[in-house]
């Protein structure tokens, strides 16, 4: 299969050096971060086998989901993003790589999944949520970076409030966001009854202040948290630590 023809015109394909598999950018839009591959690789560490489903809110560019497919075995992923651009270079991403029997992207404002999937019929929910809220530093409200970065077309609490919704008593939920969000996050997430279960903080390097923050909440859970050794990006010498390779898969 000629990948290049999934392509439209000024996009590029990005090996995800796992599997074989392979994304569909935008480089005028908004490419997935190392954010993204942090989160699935939290959330891929804690999930176990057996997983049935998992939804994946905020999706883009179907990232979080198509790396899931290769660092899990769960059964059925749904990826939700409310621009249809960007859920359409999804949608290519998912028939080029073969996907097509484990990965669905939907087009849906996560303000109304309660019309695009059924309530308590996930076992697993990821987001790499818009980090900023709106009127932070807004540059052009309806350009595609601006709607992943800032909460224009969805509050942090919409989010959670889907993933409330989605998941099943019990069901676990993963997250990466900025740490001076934290008290919001926690507030929210208990509010709609995802007790929030591990806290895990990304440092560029032992030095710095943490840039990230990854997050597990338990629908339903009981009221219990507890704080990981965080990780670090780089080490002393410049390289990647060993912890980053290990979810990078080199």
């Amino acid at each position: 299969m000629n990948k290049d023809s999934f392509l439209k015109a000024g996009e590029r394909l990005d090996d995800l050096q796992r599997n074989g598999l392979f994304i569909i950018q935008d480089p005028k839009g908004f490419c997935f971060g190392m954010d993204a591959v942090l989160l699935s690789g939290f959330a891929a560490e804690r999930m176990g086998s057996g997983k049935d489903r998992l939804l994946d809110l905020c999706t883009g560019n179907g990232i979080i989901a198509i790396l899931l497919s290769a660092k899990t075995d769960v059964s059925h992923i749904v990826g939700m993003e409310i621009q249809p651009d960007v859920a359409g270079m999804a949608e290519r991403s998912v028939k080029m790589n073969a996907l097509e029997s484990r990965i669905d992207i939907l087009t849906c404002d996560v303000k109304k999944a309660a019309e695009a999937v059924s309530a308590a019929s996930f076992d697993t929910v990821t987001v790499n949520p818009p980090y900023f809220k709106k009127g932070h530093g807004l540059i052009n409200p309806g350009d595609a970076k601006t709607i992943a970065r800032h909460e224009i077309s969805c509050t942090l609490e919409d989010i959670l409030a889907a993933a409330a919704y989605a998941l099943k008593d019990g069901g676990s939920f993963y997250m990466v966001h900025k740490p001076q969000r934290l008290t919001d996050i926690l507030c929210l997430m208990r509010k709609v009854k995802l007790e929030p279960k591990v806290l895990k903080p990304v440092y560029p390097r032992i030095s710095s202040e943490p840039s990230m923050i990854l997050i597990e909440g338990r629908k339903g859970g009981n009221a219990e948290l507890r704080m990981e050794k965080p990780l670090i990006i780089y080490g002393e010498d410049g390289k990647y630590t060993g912890e980053m390779y290990t979810i990078y898969g080199y």
